[in-house]
């Protein structure tokens, strides 16, 4: 069985059409329509690279090590790359890795790092593995950040657009900064293309050896900023868009950096330990015109995408491969365009954000929607049970085969989601079982609960409910006890 993984980044779960019909995602739903939908999936961590990680590894971000952006995860962890290979296959990226940060020391190296992020021809000799892929070809700027270099840039010069600095940003790049605007890059150098495009090459490349592979083609958008070429940028009319409405939201209730989002001027340094910018923390509050042209823009990036997606799973189709691969899109962790007067993301623990679209295809995988909770971490272990491979008893993550062959309704009944982007000041857990949710913070006395099942929107924080914050901190401490790494069993009385 080969594996094909697709990932968005920033991926609302609302944003399928099957789900919505405000938007147009006709190949994701195609590809829902063949296989299953599960919408009870959560990503371990709201950010990037710890999720990120999460997904290679079957382990939680305070497990492999990289427990927040500006991390990296040890070149050490084992992956499930590592023992796909040692299974006879062979594994590919494509796109967005982001593993490692965009700074580099002489303790903590980087290749996702300046200046060797931008030296092309350093990538174009690249030839070593990558966290188990026995090859990569990477990118690491979302939209027109100046970040942009690797193979992208490659590949664009080879393509003949030999002045695409001139649509990305300063210093890299002549372009002015914008959060929401139509781009001008050519449609066919979007970096949506490059990936469709060099995915089914590989794709091309396993199918003509007939060798066994594990390819992840993962895709940039819809991270802001909103940033997506016409006629993308002016598909959504903004007027005709459903938006949230937060009116309900009962912030005296909710912690102090909850209240501060909805707050000029407010004075966030006390969360400030590393002296990094801190996702979050700043005021959020936007006109509704202007949330209305970010969700547009932001509609518009998912629908491109879509196309591109498409184009895969069609060339999945031509070379005869989909009897014999499994096929999975997922994203990193969702994202907020107004939902409780929020934007983007940061340690506000709502479902937009930690639910992520998770849709399955191939041989065995029972069809249709499923609310059956699972997690990215399960995604390692299920895939390697899904092969017929043993799981290396390191990866944490449930197994979720069972389910997704109709075998089990559900193999776990709760999640455990993790924020830890600053060492101490920002730090917290939060437990999801089938109706309740309860967050916690490091060092303090406040924290959030939410009835999910009367509750659906997240209004009402139902902390300074004793018992019930009881019942639901036991809980917790058993999930966590559940977590703990045994990298082998008990084999003797002493």
């Amino acid at each position: 069985m080969n594996l094909l993984l697709i990932t968005s980044d920033q991926q609302q779960l609302s944003t399928l059409g099957i789900l919505n019909p405000e938007i147009k995602t006709p190949n994701l739903d195609r590809l829902a329509g063949e296989g299953a939908c599960y919408t009870r999936t959560y990503c371990p961590n709201p950010t990037c690279t710890p999720t990120r990680a999460s997904l290679i590894t079957g382990q939680y971000p305070s497990q492999h090590g990289a427990w927040t952006l500006g991390t990296k995860l040890p070149e050490s962890v084992l992956t499930i790359g590592d023992v796909l290979r040692e299974n006879g296959y062979v594994s590919a990226l494509v796109g967005k890795a982001h593993f490692q940060p965009l700074a580099s020391t002489d303790e903590f190296p980087s290749l996702e790092a300046y200046p060797i992020l931008q030296d092309l021809e350093f990538w174009k000799n690249y030839k070593d593995r990558f966290y188990g892929f026995d090859s990569v070809e990477l990118a690491r700027n979302h939209t027109d950040e100046a970040h942009v270099g690797q193979h992208y840039a490659i590949w664009m010069e080879e393509k003949g657009l030999k002045d695409w600095r001139r649509y990305f940003r300063e210093p890299t790049g002549t372009k002015k900064g914008e959060d929401c605007a139509a781009w001008e890059i050519p449609e066919e150098y979007h970096y949506d293309a490059w990936i469709a495009e060099r995915t089914n090459a590989r794709l091309e490349e396993y199918a003509a050896k007939n060798q066994p592979f594990f390819l992840w083609a993962s895709f940039f958008d819809p991270h802001p900023d909103y940033i997506v070429p016409e006629p993308w940028f002016s598909m959504y009319p903004p007027e005709e868009l459903t938006m949230p409405d937060s009116s309900g939201m009962e912030w005296d209730s909710l912690p102090p950096h909850f209240r501060m989002t909805q707050e000029k001027n407010s004075d966030f340094s006390e969360y400030k330990e590393s002296g990094y910018a801190i996702h979050g923390m700043n005021y959020h509050c936007q006109d509704e015109k202007k949330l209305r042209q970010y969700k547009s823009a932001y509609y518009g990036m998912v629908s491109m995408m879509d196309k591109y997606i498409g184009k895969i799973l069609d060339k999945v189709r031509e070379l005869d491969l989909e009897e014999d691969t499994l096929v999975v899109f997922t994203s990193d962790h969702g994202h907020f365009i107004g939902e409780h007067g929020l934007c983007a993301k940061g340690p506000f623990m709502y479902e937009e954000l930690l639910r992520v679209p998770f849709l399955i295809k191939g041989k065995g995988i029972k069809k249709g929607l499923c609310e059956s909770m699972q997690t990215l971490v399960d995604f390692a272990p299920s895939i390697l049970e899904a092969m017929g491979i043993a799981v290396p008893r390191v990866m944490t993550g449930i197994s979720q085969y069972p389910v997704w062959c109709g075998q089990k309704k559900l193999v776990r009944n709760h999640i455990i989601c993790e924020h830890h982007h600053e060492p101490n000041s920002i730090n917290l857990r939060t437990y999801v079982d089938e109706r309740y949710k309860i967050t916690i913070y490091q060092g303090k006395d406040y924290g959030e609960i939410y009835d999910l099942k009367n509750d659906p929107l997240e209004e009402h924080n139902l902390w300074e409910n004793d018992s019930l914050r009881a019942e639901l901190l036991l809980k917790y401490a058993s999930a966590e006890l559940e977590k703990e790494v045994r990298w082998m069993p008990r084999i003797a009385h002493a």
